[in-house]
């Protein structure tokens, strides 16, 4: 059994192909899912946070480290930041790959954040049923799912683990898709995200491009912030905002009022 953090102590779990969690959720893939997915026809978001050490708003505990891991450092004006980089599909209704009684086309490929639905990718974050899409009868099944706190099938326990390194060890190459692609502009954590929807022949093109260099090349970034209070902390920190916040080239997605 993969090394794994515990959960609630028994929990039973049974899908019941109801499709509520392939409606309206932009599903992180790992490079090779983006890939088949650009081959598929799907468009692709790509959603990005960033962290500096004094941010206004920053996760604790373990689950910082795992910020950390998943970002790539990078420069940004006058000091450091690890920008966290997400390759998700675009599914602002329903999966392009929902058929109509609600089944997955491509059940035996599907994403890996798919295969390990209703667990959470996130170390040490516990699942929780109220915050998840799955019905009730979901939950009534006589069908094991956690058991003293961790995944009964060992085959879910490793696609977890292999979710979470397979994030960790493709940082880089995320962060020099963006730099082929021209894109450079991030949000600050907990201040929200800022979404890319990118020309998917000229996403497929760096992705295969960045795949194959023998170099690894991340660029500078710069921020865009949801406030002046917010825009203010990021300059005295050092960092660089950007001047193309109304060019269109991104869509900054806001997750705090601040002001």
């Amino acid at each position: 059994m993969p090394n794994l953090s515990p959960q609630r102590a028994d929990v039973n779990f049974a899908c019941v192909g109801c499709g509520k969690c392939c409606t309206g959720h932009h599903v992180p893939l790992t490079l090779g899912e983006a890939r088949q997915w650009a081959a598929d026809g799907g468009q692709i978001v790509i959603l990005v946070e960033a962290l500096l050490e004094s941010s206004l708003v920053r996760p604790w505990g373990k689950e910082l480290a795992h910020v950390v891991k998943r970002s790539q450092e990078v420069l940004s004006g006058q000091t450091q930041a690890h920008v966290a980089i997400n390759l998700a599909a675009f599914n602002p209704a329903e999966c392009m790959h929902l058929d109509d009684d609600k089944r997955c086309r491509i059940y035996e490929r599907r994403p890996l954040v798919c295969r390990i639905y209703p667990m959470e990718i996130v170390p040490d974050l516990v699942m929780l049923q109220e915050e998840k899409d799955c019905p009730p009868e979901a939950w009534q099944q006589s069908e094991p799912y956690l058991r003293n706190g961790l995944p009964a099938d060992p085959e879910l326990a490793r696609l977890i683990v292999l979710s979470r390194q397979t994030n960790y060890e493709q940082v880089s190459l995320r962060a020099a898709i963006c730099a082929e692609l021209g894109i450079g502009t991030a949000a600050l954590k907990g201040d929200g995200f800022t979404a890319y929807f990118p020309d998917m022949t000229r996403f497929a093109d760096a992705l295969d491009k960045v795949s194959s260099a023998r170099e690894v090349v991340v660029g500078e970034w710069d921020f865009a912030a949801s406030s002046v209070k917010i825009a203010e902390h990021l300059a005295a920190q050092g960092a660089a905002l950007t001047q193309s916040a109304n060019s269109g080239a991104f869509q900054f997605i806001p997750v705090t009022s601040a002001t």
